[in-house]
């Protein structure tokens, strides 16, 4: 029996590449959300469920905030603007930077608009001295009053059950918002697709994966236990086409190897994977093929 007894809804925001992901899936205690070096790799908002005690913690990693540049863009910064007002508590991520950026600068006048409890989470504390930090804690500290400064590494897990500690104060009293074995609300045709978009954004350069969407064709699960996935890579240029498919199939081929085991860990079974690559050029910018690869609302 579920012993939750109070729920804590919790918007996890920041710019691109400051942690938000990694700090996602350490709290949940798996890849609910992909993570890469590349800027812009959470596409829309992600929930990550996490019962703890008497309390669900209810995390929603959002995209990176940053200066559109395409229909996407602007989809992926409204759903960050919007995420921020309608929670419990913020959580602001930022890197050990003493230096305030136009994209805190502008998710902090958010939260001030909404009067929002936010908490200050200070990532990457394993890359610097401790002087360094107390300037970004400093820096912070002079625009904004936060509920509470959280220095924290996302990736070793250093600081992140203070952080919970702080949400927990905002934890509202009432039933669970989810059942007790679910970490996510991401179907896992989603979260697949997602795995095979997160290989290509660790194995391509520069633009291509950006300018990539996966959908998934068909999956079927086998009497065996084996489930058969085909997948539907889909990028804007011939000659990415090219790129992703690599010289002999072998780029296809090593996003297809990479994927294939993180699903089996995931779905907790053998895996077939299949993997095609096709062009549908501006898809970013068109609003039904948005649509298509769920990245616009109604």
């Amino acid at each position: 029996m579920s012993k939750i007894t109070k729920t804590a809804v919790v918007s996890v925001v920041g710019r691109p590449n400051v942690g938000k992901s990694t700090l996602t899936n350490k709290l949940v205690g798996q890849k609910v959300a992909i993570v890469s070096s590349k800027p812009q790799t959470t596409r829309t908002r992600i929930t990550g469920v996490l019962c703890r005690g008497e309390t669900q913690y209810v995390l929603l990693d959002t995209p990176g905030l940053h200066k559109p540049r395409s229909r996407l863009g602007d989809f992926m910064c409204k759903v960050v603007t919007e995420t921020v007002s309608e929670v419990d508590v913020a959580a602001l991520v930022v890197e050990p930077i003493a230096n305030i950026g136009p994209a805190e600068e502008t998710l902090i006048a958010q939260i001030k608009q909404n009067h929002m409890p936010s908490i200050l989470v200070i990532n990457k504390i394993d890359t610097v001295r401790k002087e360094e930090l107390l300037a970004v804690i400093a820096a912070y500290a002079a625009v904004h009053e936060f509920e509470a400064i959280i220095p924290i590494s996302a990736r070793t897990g250093e600081g992140v059950g203070e952080f919970l500690d702080e949400v927990d104060k905002f934890a509202l009293e009432g039933p669970q918002l989810f059942p007790d074995d679910m970490v996510s609300d991401q179907p896992e045709r989603q979260l697949a697709a997602e795995i095979v978009r997160e290989k290509m954004l660790r194995l391509l350069d520069r633009e291509v994966p950006h300018g990539v969407a996966v959908g998934i064709e068909r999956w079927n699960e086998r009497d065996d236990g084996l489930i058969e996935i085909h997948a539907v890579i889909y990028c804007e240029k011939a000659s990415h086409k090219g790129i992703i498919i690599g010289k002999q199939g072998a780029m296809l081929k090593e996003i297809g190897q990479q994927a294939r085991i993180d699903m089996e860990r995931m779905l907790d079974t053998k895996v077939y994977l299949e993997l095609w690559v096709k062009v549908k050029e501006g898809w970013r910018n068109n609003q039904y093929q948005m649509r298509n690869f769920g990245y616009e609302g109604e």
